[in-house]
């Protein structure tokens, strides 16, 4: 059965915007519940955001491939998985969703909807991690269909 790219846009969105809802969120109960343990705090973080990226793969896989990210997008495309011409739609509910999911968990805690981050965040590590994670990723869905 061929899904449309309209009904694996739509999986995309949601599933990005529950993915950030869940990575945000348990981020700030970290700043808030951990009593300045940062160890029991980033464990209780990556727990909760592994949870939810297991969950909404399997919910969301079967429909659009479970990307909820621009990288794993890119490099699904980049290995034929994924045809370019779907990768703006994917890209565009990936973006919005990413947004979505932010503002929600900033209002579900009573935080500002959008704010600049504090932390600087670049440099070659980042841009490293982020195209090896969707590399890996991408190539750990193709071994599993």
């Amino acid at each position: 059965m061929t899904v449309s790219l309209e009904r694996r846009t739509v999986a995309e969105f949601v599933g990005t915007a529950f993915l950030l809802a869940a990575v945000v969120g348990s981020g700030i109960m970290r700043e808030r519940l951990a009593a300045g343990s940062v160890a029991i705090g980033l464990l209780a973080n990556t727990i909760a955001t592994g949870a939810a990226l297991v969950a909404l793969i399997l919910a969301f896989g079967p429909i659009s491939g479970g990307h909820f990210n621009p990288a794993v997008t890119l490099a699904d495309a980049s290995l034929g998985g994924l045809g370019w011409r779907q990768v703006p739609a994917y890209l565009i509910a990936q973006v919005t969703g990413a947004f979505s999911g932010v503002a929600t968990a900033h209002m579900m805690f009573g935080a500002p909807v959008f704010a600049a981050s504090h932390h600087l965040r670049s440099g070659g590590a980042q841009v490293f991690s982020e195209s090896a994670s969707g590399k890996y990723l991408a190539g750990g869905f193709r071994a599993m269909a």
